[in-house]
C-alpha cells in the first residue's frame, strides 16, 4: 500500500498518459478478438471521431489540474472532509473510503445530474450519440461536458478530503474502468454477473446506452455498479436488443461529424418520447 501511495503522490503525466492509452490498446486487442456485437461500420471515422473528444477531455484536464490539486492541497491543510475527519483508519481502509466517495460524487452523481438538468443534458447528449459503443466511447465528451465533470471532481475531491495521491489513483481507475465498461467485448455472462456486483460491467452499461427511456435514465456507475443499485437506478435489458444511439438524433451528421456535434449543446432541447423535461429550449 504504501508503494501505491509513493506512486500516485509523484505520477509522471507521461505515466498517466500511458495508462489511458494502454488501457484503450488493451481493451481494443480484446474487442477484436471477442467482440460483442460485429455490426460493420466505419471503424476509422468511429475511431477518429472518439479520439478527437478524447484529445479534447485529455486538454481540459491538463489545463485546469492545477485547480484540483490545490484544491486537494487545500482540504488536507485545513483538515477539511470526511476522510480528514475519520483519523485512524488503516491505510487499505483510507484508500478504499476515499475512492467510493470519489466515485459517488465524482462520476455518479455527475452522471446523474447530467441526466437531470436540461442544460448539463445538452451537454452529455454527444456521449450518447454514439452508435457503435465500445472502449473508445469512454472519453467521447463534448469539451463542455469535460468541463462540467472536472468540477464534480473537484467537489468531490473537497467533501471527501482526498489527498493527492488519492486523487490520481482515483482518475486512473476510473480511465481503465470506464474504457472496460464501453468496451466491446463478450463476457461470460456468469462473469459479467459475478463482477456485477462490485464493477460497473458491459453488460450493465450498455444498457444505459439504449436510444430510448427509460433505460438511458439508468446505470450511471463509473466504478461501482452498488451505487445504482443502492439509490434506485439500477436496470436490465438483454443485450441482444439493446440499440445504441439516442432517439434525439438520429441524423447521419450528429453521430459522426465533429463540427455537428459541438454544436448540439447549443441547439434547442429535443424532446424524447418520456422526457421529464418541459418546453423546447
Amino acid at each position: 500500500m504504501e508503494s501505491i501511495v509513493q506512486y500516485f503522490s509523484h505520477i509522471p503525466s507521461s505515466h498517466r498518459s500511458a495508462i489511458l492509452l494502454g488501457g484503450l490498446t488493451l481493451f481494443m486487442l480484446i474487442e477484436s478478438g471477442l467482440p460483442y456485437y460485429r455490426d460493420k461500420y466505419s471503424k476509422t471515422r468511429h475511431l477518429g471521431v472518439n479520439l478527437f473528444f478524447t484529445f479534447t477531455t485529455v486538454l481540459v484536464n491538463f489545463l485546469m489540474a492545477f485547480i484540483l490539486l490545490r484544491a486537494s492541497d487545500r482540504a488536507v491543510a485545513s483538515h477539511f472532509g470526511v476522510l480528514q475527519w475519520l483519523p485512524g483508519m488503516p491505510l487499505w481502509l483510507y484508500i478504499m473510503t476515499g475512492l467510493l466517495l470519489l466515485d459517488l460524487v465524482g462520476a455518479y452523481l455527475a452522471h446523474w445530474m447530467e441526466h437531470r438538468v436540461k442544460w448539463m443534458w445538452k451537454f452529455h447528449l454527444v456521449h450518447h450519440t454514439d452508435p457503435n459503443v465500445d472502449a473508445t466511447t469512454a472519453n467521447r465528451h463534448h469539451p463542455g461536458e469535460s468541463v462540467i465533470r472536472f468540477v464534480f471532481t473537484t467537489v468531490a475531491t473537497l467533501l471527501a478530503g482526498a489527498p493527492v495521491y488519492l486523487v490520481m489513483l482515483y482518475q486512473s481507475a476510473s480511465v481503465v474502468l470506464s474504457q472496460f465498461n464501453h468496451a466491446n467485448i463478450r463476457l461470460p455472462m456468469w462473469l459479467d454477473r459475478v463482477l456485477g456486483f462490485v464493477f460497473v460491467t458491459p453488460g450493465m452499461h450498455r444498457v444505459h446506452h439504449h436510444h430510448v427511456l427509460p433505460y438511458t435514465d439508468t446505470n450511471y456507475g463509473n466504478i461501482f455498479s452498488f451505487w445504482d443499485r443502492l439509490l434506485g437506478t439500477y436496470s436490465t435489458l438483454e443485450n441482444n436488443k439493446i440499440c445504441f444511439g439516442i432517439d434525439t438524433h438520429e441524423a447521419y451528421e450528429e453521430k459522426n461529424n465533429i463540427f455537428f456535434m459541438l454544436k448540439i449543446p447549443f441547439q434547442p432541447y429535443r424532446m424524447p418520447v418520456g422526457s421529464k423535461f418541459e418546453g423546447t429550449e
